[in-house]
């Protein structure tokens, strides 16, 4: 087994109103001693905004802005902006989030050349409605039978017209293109697909069409262990290192007790990451602290970030959505514990 070293809380709720009911599942991005936390911040009513602390080194909080980062600007994100992730792709900031509007929720992309300003790109995972997906994938029910389960969303639109569409998010790119594309996950339930692109100007409604009626191709990454039974998503954005992508990511398993989200990892091959090379067959951490075990939602590890120092990585995660935490994992030896479980 490995051993985790729980380094506690990192943040916690404060009084301010944008974030009095919940902090959690933060974006981050290390640079030299710095560790930069974008983070899901809610208030009461559950209308998130994304806040900002720095950290000097992996622990230590230096300052924390007291107004939100980024806010709601449009009506696909009117009640949130939540869960992102962050990426340097040579010289441009991806960070991605889940865009709400009360009704559905949709990986949405800003991007910025000095984690500054960002400019939002809008929606760029599909919009499509239950009966429409079912339709484009229907040739491969066979190997699709698993999404027509009841958690995703069937009603083609709202009592008022508005359209429903599948929930698709957990959105994370690859932290550099990989054979000349840009790279990321996204999460239809239950499993974790890819997608690889020129640009982004290609990510229109006919790719998607497209992309649907070739769906078994672009499936990653599915449940495999009873830890990750019900479903799975991207959590953090993957690590390079010699031997593969680490990938740490969400595992959901449904019991009488509840839902338990577990963090958990895998090594997935550079050149193509469809390629399995790794797992590990039990979760890398579980909620066993009060501090994940009871919250807003009990019993959450919800990894989005992750920063290595001296060869120790880092792992940030919502805990019960309710405050920041983070445990920490000598890099080389969770490498070496997924190595003797190869596939």
């Amino acid at each position: 087994m490995i051993n985790i070293r729980r380094e506690g809380v990192i943040i916690e709720i404060t009084d301010l109103s944008f974030e009095n009911d919940g902090v959690m599942n933060p974006a981050v991005i290390a640079e030299g001693q710095t560790v930069h936390l974008f983070y899901r911040a809610v208030r009461k009513g559950n209308h998130s905004t994304i806040g900002y602390c720095r950290l000097d080194g992996p622990l230590k909080v230096v300052q924390r802005d007291e107004v939100p980062f980024m806010v709601p600007e449009f009506e696909y994100e009117s009640q949130g902006v939540e869960d992102p992730r962050i990426v340097k792709i040579e010289d441009t900031y991806y960070m991605t989030y889940t865009a709400y509007n009360g009704i559905n929720a949709s990986g949405a992309l800003a991007v910025s050349s000095d984690l500054k300003h960002f400019t939002k790109q809008g929606i760029i995972t599909s919009q499509f409605t239950y009966a429409q997906f079912k339709e484009l994938i229907c040739s491969e029910v066979k190997y699709t039978s698993k999404y027509f389960r009841t958690y995703n969303k069937r009603a083609p639109q709202t009592e008022s017209g508005q359209p429903v569409y599948l929930t698709d998010k957990n959105l994370v790119f690859f932290p550099r293109k990989i054979n000349g594309k840009l790279c990321f996950m996204h999460r239809i339930k239950p499993d974790i697909q890819f997608v690889s692109i020129n640009s982004l100007d290609e990510l229109t409604p006919d790719f998607w069409i497209d992309y649907f009626m070739d769906f078994t191709h672009h499936i990653m990454f599915e449940p495999k262990y009873n830890h990750e039974s019900s479903y799975i998503g991207a959590g953090c954005p993957p690590i390079e290192v010699p031997e593969g992508w680490l990938m740490i990511y969400h595992s959901v398993h449904d019991t009488p007790d509840g839902y338990i989200y577990t963090a958990s990892a895998a090594l997935l091959n550079l050149d193509n990451p469809h390629i399995e090379i790794a797992r590990l067959p039990y979760p890398l951490f579980s909620p066993e602290t009060h501090y994940e075990l009871n919250g807003v939602v009990n019993k959450v590890c919800f990894p989005t970030g992750t920063a290595i120092f001296e060869g120790r990585l880092y792992i940030y995660y919502g805990a019960a959505d309710k405050c920041i935490a983070c445990v920490s994992v000598q890099l080389d030896e969770l490498v070496q514990e997924l190595m003797f479980h190869k596939i």
